[in-house]
């Protein structure tokens, strides 16, 4: 065995865009190891076992059985006879027939004359697929049996249970050998699900090159008896049959009925079959089987446990046109399940929609390269060439076959399967994979299999076996996958039912939801047997309840009459989504075909909320009052930078010596942070830098970067850093006055402007107080603004004056001033002060009002990202005020909600506005940290709904909102209402009118277990937030909410 050499691989300018780690990693995981095959040929390996063995059984059949020397000599006769058809290299033979010996007769037959056999099974294929497959194919003859001649009465044919007339003194000569590795072994045709079925060309070199190796011959050899399960057209029926004759061992043909195929299972060492197939069977009832392999639907990750704990199993992925599969994994209950590997002598390439590798852990589209390529389509060079390119990672010439399967490499070198691209499905703007959704419903407790499909519109669950709670499978997917993937419909049945491939049958399930339609006021069952199934078995019905669920219970009683499938009944019970009417019991006769059910007072998510146990608190009482309530993370930035500014205020007292032209510099720098703290763009940078940690961080680091918000205690600590080193200023320029020395010190005209500073800055600091603030708040912001624009204006006068002051003799005061550092932080604080400004512009306004109580604006000038608010204002010198903007996702423009809380916002609401003053750039608010969680409750209380409209709109994470609010939709308006509960189907509206004012600890408290939330978003006034937040916080659960320090 020799590993490939990656580094020419490595070289190649395709793999320019990903870093060296990954270019090493692309190389080491996608190439498997060169090996080579014992054979080139399927038939050359038979013959060698037959040679050493030649009295091993080789077939064994319900009543029958065939050496390896007989079957030698069987198909060297059926040889003979094709090589007078004129049957050679580059021909094809269909072969319609059943499981038997005689099948793989004609196998052997056909491929010893170096032809390829067309596999189609006589009690299956259609009249219509059969004549496709014939003609498609270019078949000059047909080998069948006696009872399916009939179906090709215009062909040529040979009945292969027609025996050959030579006798054993005359046995047909041994065929001369034409084959070569190239040539093709047999021709598959796909189900035709996308159309007419296609015909994959598998060449001898591919399938030696899996049955001939290990894993792929999965321990085959002399004395292991292989089953043969699989429906014969199949191509993993190939595996089983190549695979065994290849190896010397002794392939076991099952029988059609359910009883015949336990009992093949019952004495065999390997299996080869599907997910579905293996499901019914546990492994403890055949401590026979060694071996296990299953492909062609993803695996279940409990049918993977439960047999990897009985057997090797291996999980393995590969469409046909990768010759049956081209990666496996030897599954581990302890490790994740995976598709593994590539097998040797292929590589397996995870790329981008422009055929670019992705770096390892990213998804993308897996490509197949190496020997398990096939020739490619019969008859359609088009879909050929689409499907098939040429490797431009082997640079030898060879293919690559996109599989149109998605995955992604593990840090271990293995491959995730992540579903198919076209199971990609759009429900409410995301991207969905139904495979994902699949797995994450199987993480349920019971669940044996599961299966998702869109339906109308609608995402559906099935899962097995039909004991499983319905809402223990909804809770348990929405841990894993995001709220608009998961299924609003579950049904559990008894088992899926099965194609003719023994993969579950996706268009009977979508027939049985179709069918399981239920009317508003009663649930409807429908039996339903499958067309193959239909054996009178009897049916027993059992209905029960619960709280907010009905179950159907079926117990087929099956015959053991001959069929393809075990009979299985099937009832279909639409299954009540979270919320939904809670269902009683009802009689059921053994005739009927529906039940009426009784319906009982819907179930609110709130009922009985009082009687919750609210976890214990984390901390004692003092500490965790200090740390949440006293010392919150805005005071503590204040704190820090208040205590550096004095710990360096009296140093500067104590060491002495500071000019006013000093304390001037110290000054203008916490101002100059001070002002910069509140500049829109500046605060947008802050968020958008810490917003930008991935959610696969860690809770600790994310939960802390999402109190970006609390920046404000860096303002507030320099503003009043700034006021005390103003108040030494103007004491030292005193100083300096009143001594008059010879050196330079400040004048009469800086000490007078210093001092008209520091009333200014004393009159902000004053209505800055959050509860003078809040009282008086329009008074606030005119102090604010219009002693902030005077103060500015003094500081450029005192900076002149202090410049002049202390500047040398031989230095003009224009170059004081440009080797001043005050001087440029001083255009910079001006800059950013009139920056706003500048984009100050009356604009037009839709107005829908909504109510009395509100007033919902249109914008058409910008489109902000969610979580940011805009500035509005009838007068701009007088009143400005913010309010957060509703964005429609791959809309233009925004929409915000008014809503009555004060004169400003009343007049609004009476005198709704067709033009409006704006100012600046949208600001990002509390509710931009969002995106840094998985799973967010959201709590708003009244208007409050508009800060969370965006996010929820947005629907870029799970969340689950928490409303309350007196008649919401008398209030809002139904279109607000509706959109929300279109983006969140299930919302918790709370009508605070009708159900009275509820503990929002207690009902929030429940959401978070309920949904199982990371986080929590307040968005309400000041003394329920704190309280709702704190709340959270001293139960060790993230919540976050505006603050009123800043």
């Amino acid at each position: 065995m020799q590993p490939v050499q990656s580094k020419s691989v490595q070289n190649n300018s395709a793999l320019d865009a990903l870093s060296v780690t990954d270019k090493l990693c692309f190389a080491q995981f996608g190439f498997a190891p060169t090996v080579q095959p014992p054979f080139q040929c399927v038939h050359h390996a038979f013959r060698f076992h037959a040679g050493n063995n030649p009295h091993a059984i080789a077939v064994e059949d319900v009543s029958d059985a065939i050496t390896y020397a007989d079957l030698d000599r069987q198909s060297d006769c059926l040889t003979a006879r094709l090589r007078a058809s004129d049957i050679g290299p580059g021909s094809r033979v269909c072969l319609l027939v059943e499981r038997s010996i005689s099948m793989v007769v004609g196998i052997l037959g056909i491929l010893k004359t170096g032809a390829a056999y067309v596999p189609c099974d006589g009690k299956i294929v259609s009249d219509k697929s059969l004549e496709h497959i014939i003609k498609d194919s270019g078949s000059k003859i047909v080998l069948t049996l006696t009872k399916f001649s009939h179906r090709v009465s215009g062909m040529p044919t040979i009945l292969l249970d027609v025996p050959c007339q030579c006798t054993v003194d005359n046995y047909c000569p041994r065929p001369e050998d034409r084959s070569q590795p190239q040539d093709s072994v047999y021709v598959i045709y796909t189900s035709g699900t996308t159309g007419v079925p296609k015909g994959v060309d598998v060449m001898h070199r591919n399938v030696t090159n899996l049955v001939c190796l290990a894993p792929g011959n999965l321990g085959m050899g002399p004395g292991v008896r292989v089953s043969q399960l699989m429906n014969i057209a199949f191509d993993m029926c190939c595996w089983e049959i190549l695979g065994s004759l290849c190896n010397g061992a002794t392939l076991v043909l099952r029988g059609q009925s359910s009883k015949e195929w336990r009992a093949v299972m019952k004495k065999v060492d390997v299996v080869i079959g599907t997910p579905s197939m293996l499901a019914p069977h546990d492994p403890a009832d055949y401590p026979n089987i060694k071996v296990v392999a299953v492909a062609g639907e993803a695996c279940p990750r409990a049918t993977a446990d439960l047999w990897a704990s009985h057997t090797q199993f291996y999980n393995c992925c590969g469409p046909t046109e990768v010759t049956i599969v081209n990666t496996m994994q030897l599954h581990d209950s302890a490790r994740p399940l995976g598709i593994g590997k590539p097998t040797p002598n292929n590589s397996v390439y995870v790329l981008d929609e422009n055929i670019k590798p992705t770096p390892i852990g990213v998804p993308g589209i897996m490509w197949a390269g190496g020997l398990c390529v096939t020739r490619g389509y019969l008859n359609l060079p088009e879909k050929t060439n689409e499907r098939y390119k040429e490797d431009p990672f082997a640079n030898d010439g060879s293919l690559m076959f996109n599989t149109g399967d998605l995955g992604s490499w593990r840090e271990d070198g293995t491959l995730e399967h992540l579903g198919r691209i076209d199971d990609q499905v759009k429900i409410k703007g995301f991207r969905v994979e139904l495979d994902g959704v699949a797995v994450a419903m199987e993480t349920a407790c019971g669940v044996k299999a599961a299966s998702a499909l869109l339906i109308d519109g609608e995402l559906w669950g099935f899962v097995t076996p039909d004991t499983i709670s319905v809402e223990e499978v909804r809770t348990a997917t929405a841990k894993i996958q995001p709220y608009y993937a998961v299924p609003t419909q579950i049904l559990a049945l008894g088992s899926f039912p099965r194609t003719g491939n023994d993969k579950t049958d996706k268009r009977a399930l979508r027939e049985l939801a179709i069918n399981s339609k239920k009317r508003d006021s009663e649930i409807t069952i429908e039996p339903l047997v499958s067309t193959r199934i239909a054996n009178g078995a009897v049916r027993q019905l059992e209905t029960s309840s619960s709280s907010s669920t009905s179950s159907l219970t079926i117990r087929p009683v099956k015959s053991d009459s001959d069929s393809s499938k075990d009979s299985v009944p099937v009832f279909i019970i639409s299954q009540p989504s979270f919320g939904e009417k809670r269902l009683s019991k009802s009689d059921v006769s053994e005739d009927s075909a529906s039940l009426e059910l009784k319906q009982e007072v819907a179930r609110t998510v709130w009922d009985g909320y009082e009687k919750d146990v609210l976890p214990e608190k984390l901390e004692g009482r003092y500490f965790r009052n200090l740390r949440h309530q006293i010392f919150s993370l805005y005071r503590r930035l204040f704190g820090i930078v208040f205590i550096t500014n004095m710990a360096i205020f009296i140093a500067v007292i104590v060491q002495g010596g500071a000019t006013a032209q000093r304390l001037g510099l110290i000054t203008i720098a916490n101002l100059f942070c001070a002002i910069l703290m509140r500049q829109d763009y500046v605060i947008n940078m802050f968020f958008n830098f810490f917003c930008a940690v991935p959610s696969s961080w860690p809770l600790a680091i994310r939960r802390v970067c999402a109190r970006v918000y609390h920046i404000g205690g860096l303002h507030s600590g320099c503003a009043t850093s700034g006021v005390v080193w103003l108040a030494l200023l103007c004491a030292q320029a005193t100083r300096e006055l009143v001594l008059n020395e010879d050196t330079p010190h400040a004048s009469v005209a800086t000490v007078a402007i210093s001092y008209t500073i520091l009333l200014l800055l004393f009159g902000i600091v004053a209505f800055a107080h959050p509860k003078l603030r809040s009282k008086r708040h329009d008074q606030f912001e005119r102090v604010h603004r219009f002693f902030g624009w005077a103060g500015i204006a003094l500081v450029w006068c005192q900076l002149l004056f202090l410049s002049n002051d202390y500047r040398s003799t031989d230095q003009s005061l224009r170059d004081a001033l440009i080797h001043s550092a005050p001087f440029w932080m001083l255009l910079v604080m001006t800059g950013s002060i009139i920056l706003p400004w500048l984009r100050l512009r009356k604009v037009s306004v839709k107005s829908e009002v909504l109510s009395t109580h509100a007033v919902r604006l249109y914008f058409t000038y910008s489109t902000p990202k969610p979580g940011s608010f805009v500035r509005l204002a009838v007068h701009p010198l007088k009143d400005w005020h913010g309010f957060a903007t509703i964005a429609v996702p791959n809309e233009k423009g925004f929409s915000l909600v008014v809503s009555k809380a004060g004169d400003w916002t009343n007049s609004r609401i009476m005198d709704p506005p067709d033009r409006i003053w704006v100012r600046g750039a949208p600001a990002f608010g509390v509710l931009r940290i969002v995106p840094l969680f998985r799973r967010v409750v959201l709590v708003a209380t009244g208007s409050g709904i508009g800060p969370c409209a965006p996010c929820i709109l947005e629907q870029r994470i799970p969340m689950r909102l928490l409303w309350t609010s007196p008649n919401v939709r008398e209030t809002f308006g139904n279109k607000l209402v509706d959109e929300i509960l279109s983006a969140s189907p299930d919302a918790v509206i709370y009508d605070t009118r009708k159900n009275g004012k509820p503990d929002m600890v207690k009902l929030t408290l429940r959401l978070v277990n309920e949904f199982n939330a990371e986080a929590v978003c307040v968005i309400s006034n000041q003394k329920l937030t704190q309280k709702i937040v704190y709340g959270m916080m001293s139960r060790g659960i993230p919540a976050f909410g505006a603050i009123w320090d800043s």
